[in-house]
């Protein structure tokens, strides 16, 4: 009975298939505002389901000269990296599954497999649309993923640890971290917003340009595994975030309250700006993005001394 109660728990309080419901109902919520703020209807809150359902359903074609081993395993580690992230975060407002001392060193690689698994799909592949997404994909990557774990760390400094939970319990009994680390709030949310290559930072998958990028090449199954791997990540960096920067998530009430509210912001940022080309998103960020962050860490460790 206890093995059972185990994996009930590691599926739904809040385990796996939590995840990833939650990761289609926010990515739903998501495409919802950002129709209304076009003055468009947008998708119906099934439609992201809908759409899962329907490519895990379909044949999955494997295109000739891949590595017919990596073309299956990628898109599953991509998902088990996201939910393997997903077991140290306060998900929903309750504590984390597990939490050792740093652990978000391990969630941030966890998180980091997305995209490196989407990288490598399209350098599997032959065709040439997978291939430049792949370049586009791997190069913002390594733009994105060291400003987001340093704006990340900074919370962690002023907290005295690595450890997810130890942080939080800091965040909710302090002042809201966005307040006092402007500069790391702003960038984490850019950083979330390319790790996840969500507009403007949408250019490894630009459809006018290069079709759906590193994944063209990808249909039924392993597409949506990829999908589904991509919606766990946005409530996961949601999550991180908020409980991070605004005052923790201590109850599922303020959880849904911030995370949704925090949605709405990266919602009105993708509506307000157009697509920027792969130079602008990588040299520019790479240069300020991490150099903000790493000035706003002197002025922590100046305050803390003083």
């Amino acid at each position: 009975m206890e093995a059972i109660g185990n994996i009930v728990s590691l599926l739904f309080f809040p385990g796996g298939l939590f995840v990833i419901f939650a990761g289609l109902m926010y990515e739903w919520l998501d495409h919802k505002i950002i129709a209304r703020s076009q003055n468009r209807i947008g998708p119906r809150w099934f439609q992201p389901i809908a759409d899962a359902i329907k490519l895990l359903t379909k044949e999955e074609i494997v295109p000739d000269g891949v590595n017919p081993v990596l073309f299956a395993i990628l898109p599953l580690i991509a998902l088990a990296g996201a939910l393997t992230a997903a077991l140290y975060v306060p998900m929903a407002g309750l504590k984390p599954a597990y939490s050792f001392a740093g652990d978000l060193i391990v969630t941030v690689y966890m998180l980091s497999l997305l995209t490196l698994s989407i990288g490598l799909a399209g350098a599997n592949a032959k065709e040439r649309f997978s291939l430049v997404g792949s370049t586009r994909a791997l190069t913002q990557l390594f733009a994105y993923e060291a400003p987001f774990l340093l704006a990340l760390l900074g919370p962690a400094i002023a907290a005295g640890s690595w450890q997810i939970s130890e942080i939080v319990a800091y965040t909710e009994t302090h002042t809201w971290m966005m307040i006092l680390q402007p500069i790391g709030f702003v960038v984490a949310l850019i950083g979330l917003m390319g790790k996840l290559e969500l507009p403007p930072f949408d250019s490894p998958e630009a459809e006018t340009e290069i079709v759906a990028g590193a994944l063209t090449e990808y249909s039924g199954r392993g597409l949506a595994i990829f999908h589904l791997g991509k919606g766990a990540e946005l409530i996961i960096g949601l999550t991180l975030i908020t409980a991070f920067y605004m005052g923790g998530v201590s109850n599922p009430v303020w959880f849904l309250v911030k995370t949704v509210g925090l949605l709405a912001v990266l919602a009105a940022l993708q509506s307000l700006m157009t697509r920027l080309r792969i130079d602008q998103t990588v040299g520019m960020w790479w240069r300020y993005g991490a150099l903000l962050v790493l000035l706003q860490w002197l002025i922590i460790v100046v305050v803390q001394l003083v």
